[in-house]
Parts: structure tokens; sequence; C-alpha cells
């Protein structure tokens, strides 16, 4: 039988190429995202389509009414988005209280019911500075409990944890992908900002590659 894992999809960079490397490795690939209130739902359309384009099951959960306890985030209130690196304290006001851990516990119990061994997010070496949930202390113990909150254990795994953006992107050119299918921007505009610290780590992950971003933007940081 073909190993199955849920792969938490935003839409992103990171999380489509999470998904594709987990097909290439041969697993059989459900889709879950969360519509929990951001800016926009540019990602979560690009997620939608890429999905459809591919006959992945794909689920889209709106925890919106979950707002209310995951509030103080220029992500998901009415605070200005700061521009800039991950590295700058600024940053900090991107954080959505307890995201990672809500989103992972509803992706464990969908898991269990598609009969999946793991989940797996995009949690990489980049986030650590700014995202305590996005740590390995955070991924080990939610790992740990997760393995033993249900009957069936389910496996907590963050296969980018040791990998910066731009070598999350060298493994999705290894397969060959299209970022142009992506959406990472925290800005919901016609055209990334450019300015955002989302998207000046992506610009920077292209540029380490010497290649351009196929996505057009506003300006550059």
């Amino acid at each position: 039988m073909t190993d199955t894992v849920v792969v938490i999809y935003s839409g992103g960079m990171d999380s489509f190429t999470l998904l594709h490397l987990a097909r290439a490795r041969g697993y059989k690939v459900h889709a879950l995202s969360f519509n929990y209130g951001q800016r926009h739902v540019r990602e979560l359309e690009a997620a939608a389509a890429v999905c459809q384009a591919e006959a992945i099951p794909h689920k889209v959960i709106d925890i919106r009414a979950m707002s209310e306890v995951m509030a103080g985030s220029s992500l998901t209130s009415d605070i200005a988005v700061p521009e800039g690196h991950y590295q700058e304290d600024s940053m900090k006001s991107t954080v959505v209280p307890n995201r990672n851990m809500i989103l992972l516990s509803l992706a464990t119990g969908y898991a269990v019911t598609a009969g999946a061994q793991a989940v797996w997010f995009g949690a990489h070496g980049g986030d650590h500075a700014i995202y305590p949930d996005c740590r390995p202390e955070f991924i080990g113990k939610m790992d740990a409990v997760c393995r033993v909150a249900n009957y069936q254990p389910v496996a907590v795994e963050a296969p980018f944890m040791a990998l910066d953006k731009g070598e999350i992107l060298g493994e999705g050119l290894k397969l060959g992908l299209d970022y142009s299918q992506t959406w990472t921007c925290y800005n919901g505009r016609e055209l990334s900002c450019g300015r955002c610290g989302s998207c000046v780590e992506r610009l920077e992950a292209f540029a380490a590659h010497g290649l351009k971003d196929p996505l057009a933007y506003e300006s550059h940081a």
C-alpha cells in the first residue's frame, strides 16, 4: 500500500515545493489548506488551482470563527504589514498566535480520517528567528504528542527544517517546478509588493540561484 501524507498547503513557495516533493517520493498526498482570516486569499486560490490541475485531493477548512482568539497579528488584524527582512524585530508582528499548533492539530485529525501516516508542513530554517512555532523544539514536541493523541499514531514532519529559502527553491528547481503557480506576498494586491518580509526572502532565494522570479512585482526592496 502506498504511504499517505497530509501536506499543509498554503499555496506559497515552500508548501508548493513540499507538496511536489512528497509526490516525487512516492507518497499519496492529501493537501489541506486553511482560511484563518488572513489578509487575502491569493495563496488559497493558487493552492486550489494547482490541486485541481494535478488532481490532488484538496480540502480548504474555514476557521475564521477562531479569528478572535488568533488576533493581534498584522496578517489577521488591521495592523500595517512591516517591510524589510525576517531578521528584523519588526517582523514579529506577523506572528499569528498559536497558528501552527492549531493547524497541525486539525491536520492530524484529518490524517487519522484519511489513513495518513504523517502530516508535513513547510517550516524552514529561515523561520526560526521570528516564529517560535517553526523551531525544532516545537516540531519535536508536536510530533511526540500527535503520535499518542489517537489510536493511530501520526507523525509531524518538517522536511525543510534545516534548509533556508534558497535551498528549498533549489529542491524545487530539481523537480522542474513552475513557481508562477505560487503566491508569497503578504499583501493581496494585483502584483507582489516586493517589500514585505515574505517578498524580500523570496527574491533573495531566486537571486541566490541567478534567476528571475516569474512573478511580477510593484518594486524591489
